[in-house]
């Protein structure tokens, strides 16, 4: 049972972890990622779709992202949507393809960026804390039911501490790595 209760607790961490990598991605930093513009949606026939669904995307070189749209008419959309989007970016676009040129980032933006990168480090922590909690409660549930003795109780309540001080770790090394990839210059 224990088992059980801190593989379940194990895999929500897991799941926490995974979500932060995916939002720190989206963060801007001074080099070229096509997965900048995985939260930006373009209008295609009705329906809110990722630029990435509707056209090739393609890092160039270090500053410099291609988008090229499989039709014609999305062009002008895209370009709308990257316009609209929070990410910094003045879109080129020309007949064929929208350029995204990346500049280099000001010491005033990369302090805000570092300030994101902070508030997802925060609500990570928080979903890798609400894992333990839901587990501790479930362990808890488990001695008042007379499933597990109290002994059981404790060493499970042991393991699914150290599981938690092992993700928390993992979420302070990710952030630790994305703020000094922020700072350099």
């Amino acid at each position: 049972m224990i088992n059980d209760i801190t593989n379940d607790s194990e895999e929500g961490m897991k799941k926490a972890i995974d979500s932060f990598k995916r939002d720190l991605q989206k963060v801007r930093t001074g080099r070229a990622n096509t997965s900048m513009l995985d939260g930006i949606r373009v209008d295609y026939y009705g329906t809110p779709t990722p630029v990435n669904q509707v056209a090739s995307v393609q890092v160039v070189d270090a500053r410099l992202i291609t988008v090229k749209p499989w039709e014609k008419a999305m062009l002008a959309v895209i370009d709308k949507a990257i316009r609209a989007s929070d990410l910094g970016i003045n879109p080129v676009a020309d007949a064929e393809l929208v350029r995204l040129p990346i500049p280099p980032l000001t010491q005033e933006r990369r302090k805000e960026l570092a300030k994101v990168v902070n508030k997802q480090t925060e609500e990570a922590r928080v979903a890798v804390r609400s894992a333990r909690r839901d587990a501790m409660d479930m362990i808890k549930d488990a001695e008042k039911e007379k499933q597990i003795t109290e002994d059981q109780r404790k060493d499970g309540e042991k393991r699914v501490q150290d599981l938690t001080d092992k993700y928390i770790a993992m979420v302070e090394d990710i952030a630790k790595a994305k703020e000094k990839e922020i700072m350099e210059l």
